[in-house]
């Protein structure tokens, strides 16, 4: 299978908030992952799950991964979309800038190779 891919564009929330989120479930299989989002107390990864089951979708869809348990997220990275800059009324006739950052969200997912030769023994010191 190749890789299965989703971006998420534009997303409403700052890059440096989403990392935390995201830097959560880079590595973990599909399952474990999604739990991990679904008990995440922050805005962002209610958008990360959104973007992951559309990678999940994409893989089924397109490269005819027929179960997803197969599945872990093989990179996942968040990059700055476009700032919108707003401005802020202050005392005495000022005005201080507000910048509300966008996201790009990335997330590849790849199939889990099967652990060849695991039944050899531990290496290390034997007991």
């Amino acid at each position: 299978m190749a890789e299965a891919r989703a971006i998420g564009r534009f997303i409403r929330i700052a890059p440096r908030k989403a990392r935390l989120v995201i830097d959560m479930v880079r590595g973990r299989g599909i399952n474990e992952a999604l739990y991990a989002l679904k008990y995440t107390p922050k805005h962002a990864a209610r958008v990360v799950e959104k973007v992951l089951r559309s990678a999940m979708a994409n893989a089924q869809q397109n490269h005819g991964v027929k179960d997803i348990d197969v599945l872990f997220v093989k990179k996942a990275y968040v990059d700055n979309g476009p700032t919108m800059k707003r401005f802020r009324p202050r005392a005495m006739g000022r005005a201080t800038p507000i910048k509300k950052r966008t996201s790009h969200l990335t997330i590849v997912l790849g199939e889990k190779e099967e652990a060849k030769g695991s039944s050899a023994p531990a290496k290390g010191r034997q007991r």
